[in-house]
């Protein structure tokens, strides 16, 4: 999405990214940036917290708007939850989960090979 920013912006159309992985979108340069510190997956806030999802696409329209130099950053002052314990357990596998997951990961990979079967 990065890279198609850029080239929306090098024709003309202004843009504005939003994201949760802050370090891969600067990296890319885009113009305007509205980063939200949250998991993965949820850049416009909490699921079913409008309230919040309008507040922050009010920001990138905001930064879409007064954004004055390139590659502007803005971060949303938005958390997760209080303490931001959603951090320790992001991405985690261990031996309290490996299986679980393992079992997931099998099941997706059995729906992958049906639903290519009935194409």
């Amino acid at each position: 999405m990065s890279l198609v920013a850029r080239y929306l912006e090098e024709n003309g159309l202004s843009t504005v990214v939003m994201g949760s992985a802050r370090d891969i979108v600067e990296e890319c340069g885009v113009p305007r940036f509205v980063f939200t510190d949250f998991p993965l997956g949820n850049p416009c806030g909490r699921p079913w917290d409008a309230a919040m999802q309008r507040a922050i696409v009010g920001m990138a329209l905001d930064v879409l708007n007064r954004a004055w130099m390139p590659r502007t950053t803005i971060q949303t002052p938005f958390r997760w939850d209080a303490d931001d314990v959603w951090r320790e357990n992001f991405m985690r596998v261990d031996e309290s989960n490996r299986e679980a997951l393992a079992r997931a990961g099998d099941e997706r990979r059995r729906m992958q090979a049906e639903m290519k079967k009935g194409r």
